[in-house]
């Protein structure tokens, strides 16, 4: 339990100059804000710091040929992708080309027959809807045989993407993707998600139209939902994106979320990375994974509450389902965990023939954080697998991919999150050469759970004050997380009570009185915590909200006897 040293000079500096508590100050500085303009620029994220969409290579040719084909009144086909960020994007390219006059047909293809991305069925969908031009969103970047395809069914292609490139890029009008290496775009914007692709892309053809911009400022909701639930690190543009976005969600213009925020009991509260990553995109996942994605795409453009109440409805339906089969699955792929030898498997695969496609993915997360290993599952049917895969911060699993290529059908994604297909033959070959990489590529110590704290905080610095400047450093999430705090040598004033199913409750001692304290997943050590022991705790600075009763609250997240 301990955090990095404080950088002494550039906090005293920084609590000088912007009139900040020493704590708050020592922390903007441990984040790499110890500059007066960047902590101001960190703390007050403006749409002013966003960079001009032309800087992203390749939009000016992509967003004059959209500008051309609405203004020719040709038919554009807008592909998305199965999850909430291609559901996003490609309502959000619907919404601000027909508000253009464009005349657009938005597809997304089938989890379950059509696969990922651009492929057969999208070109299909194309020629079938009279399509001159494609626009995909979040998809696209590999799709080489589709491009051809459509290439030589003369219809045009405009990719908008944020996956890695695997290879030699398809034939395009235009690619539109931050992680190109042939022409770089500025590290601010390089962790877009597809939604904040498709947002500048959206503001650009609207400019070149002479269209109304606030019609694409006011879909900053859909782009924080999305980058949210993509796990796009909440830093540079996407902090800004995001911290607007969610500041439109209880007002939002688009009775989709309107109704996705009243069905999932949020009305009325402040709408937070955290909710939106928990309660809201799990929803609309539920539609892509258990259903169809197009239904996400029609829910988000619905034009009427009552219209968009029945589609919430059906995700609500779909979400109870969803949990329980991620119940189930999970609990099948901890006991092949149990039954491995984990200090010699260092990446962990699993499949299973009939388990759904749709819910892998965030198994393979929960196994991930169970194991501190990368994880794929796989799931088989017809003796194909589709599979979903996660890792750690060590571990860089696009790349792994790379090296498994010869025993994949074909494969895609990022650093934390891919996916692939494969013979169902092969996977054996796969689960052997995919650890083989991880062990080449991580050490033991990666392997091991790490709790990454910011600052010492005594308790008597922990006030409801602090907790409140420290929403200034929101939205939360990866690459900017929640605060992590430790306080040594306190006593627990009240021994732990259990709560829920796997948590527990306690009163530490504080300098005004006790302080509640919650831990999750720490019900096994409740003992831990009996009346009068002297612990030093990590935790963070929360405010607990109950029955119209706010106080402050520290989320545990370990603690141990002090020492």
């Amino acid at each position: 339990m301990e955090p990095p040293p404080i950088r002494e000079a550039e906090a005293q500096a920084l609590a000088r100059t912007l009139g900040l508590p020493r704590s708050l100050a020592a922390l903007l500085a441990a984040r790499g804000y110890g500059d007066e303009a960047a902590a101001k620029q960190f703390l007050r994220p403006q749409l002013e710091q966003l960079l001009d969409p032309l800087a992203l290579p390749d939009m000016d040719i992509a967003a004059e040929r959209l500008a051309r084909a609405v203004a020719k009144g040709e038919t554009i086909m807008v592909h998305g992708d199965y999850d909430v960020d291609g559901m996003c994007s490609a309502a959000l390219m619907t919404r601000a080309l027909r508000a253009l006059g464009g005349t657009v047909v938005p597809f997304i293809p089938d989890r379950r027959t059509d696969g990922y991305d651009l492929t057969d069925a999208g070109v299909d969908a194309a020629i079938a809807a009279g399509a001159s031009l494609v626009l995909t969103c979040d998809c696209g970047t590999s799709a080489m045989a589709a491009a051809r395809r459509l290439q030589a069914e003369r219809i045009d292609l405009i990719i908008s993407d944020h996956h890695l490139p695997g290879g030699p890029l398809p034939p395009a009008v235009a690619v539109l993707n931050p992680q190109r290496t042939d022409k770089p775009y500025a590290e601010v914007g390089r962790d877009l998600a597809a939604v904040g692709v498709a947002f500048k892309l959206a503001l650009q053809v609207t400019r070149v139209r002479g269209g109304n911009e606030n019609v694409v400022l006011n879909m900053l909701d859909l782009v924080a939902m999305a980058t949210v639930a993509d796990v796009a690190k909440l830093r540079g543009e996407n902090r800004v994106m995001v911290r607007r976005g969610l500041g439109l969600m209880a007002e939002s213009k688009s009775a989709g979320i309107r109704a996705l925020i009243r069905s999932s009991g949020l009305e009325g509260k402040e709408m937070t990375a955290g909710r939106v990553g928990y309660i809201l995109a799990p929803r609309l996942n539920a539609l892509g994974r258990l259903a169809k994605a197009i239904r996400g795409v029609d829910l988000l453009l619905a034009e009427t509450d009552a219209e968009a109440n029945g589609f919430a409805r059906q995700c609500e339906e779909l979400n109870r389902e969803r949990q329980e089969m991620d119940r189930s699955l999970l609990d099948s792929a901890m006991r092949s965990v149990d039954a491995m030898h984990l200090p010699d498997t260092w990446a962990v695969t699993l499949s299973g023939e009939g388990w759904h496609p749709g819910v892998i993915g965030i198994v393979a997360s929960r196994v991930v954080e169970q194991t501190a290993r990368p994880a794929f599952l796989i799931a088989v049917n017809d003796g194909i697998g589709k599979g979903s895969g996660r890792s750690i911060g060590a571990f860089d699993l696009h790349a792994a991919l790379i090296a498994c290529d010869d025993l994949l059908i074909k494969h895609g994604g990022h650093r934390a999150a891919a996916g692939l297909t494969i013979e169902a033959a092969q996977i054996p070959a796969f689960t052997e050469r995919f650890n083989a990489v991880a062990r080449e590529r991580l050490t033991a110590d990666d392997l091991v759970r790490e709790l990454k704290l910011d600052l010492e905080l005594p308790l008597d610095e922990a006030t409801a004050d602090l907790e409140k400047m420290l929403r200034h450093f929101e939205p939360f999430g990866m690459g900017n997380p929640g605060p992590m705090f430790v306080a040594r040598g306190v006593r627990v004033a009240a021994g732990a009570t259990k709560i829920g199913t796997d948590g527990v409750k306690a009163q530490i001692a504080g300098p005004s009185g006790p302080i509640e304290a919650v831990g999750w997943g720490m019900a096994e050590r409740a003992r831990e915590l009996a009346t009068g022991a002297i612990i030093d705790i990590a935790y963070k600075l929360e405010r607990n909200e109950f029955r119209g009763v706010s106080k402050l609250q520290l989320g545990l997240t370990d603690f141990r006897a002090a020492r």
